[in-house]
């Protein structure tokens, strides 16, 4: 491991390089594609009343996503009440995102742990 960190610090330079030589350039265009969403003049104000706006209208969609809930709860019962007519296919994916939940939760215990490998789960 230690042999690999002049090649990584080597590596790290070159991408460093790449990004001050072009990093102007592409923040300018960046800006430039995107230039209908910025709000002008940038008051602070303004930015409170973007925010204001961003959190009722989250809120706003409480209800729906609550709906939208119920509905895939009911979606699942209902499988689960006719379980013979379910296909192997199905089950895998259903097998698959429950691995997936699994890996993003361990994941995120991982990276809360500040990147270590010591606890409850290894």
């Amino acid at each position: 491991m230690a042999s690999k960190i002049p090649q990584l610090q080597s590596k790290v330079s070159q991408a460093s390089q790449v990004v001050a030589k072009h990093g102007a350039s592409y923040y300018k265009l960046l800006l430039e594609q995107n230039k209908h969403y910025i709000q002008d003049p940038p008051t602070i104000g303004k930015c409170q009343l973007l925010a204001k706006q961003l959190f009722y209208t989250r809120l706003a969609s409480i209800p729906h996503r609550y709906n939208s809930f119920w509905k895939e709860l009911d979606h699942v019962k209902d499988l689960m009440k006719n379980r013979q007519d379910l296909y192997i296919e199905n089950a895998g994916i259903a097998a698959l995102f429950g691995l997936e939940c699994f890996a993003w939760f361990y994941g995120g215990v991982i990276v809360g742990r500040g990147f270590t490998f010591t606890g409850y789960y290894v």
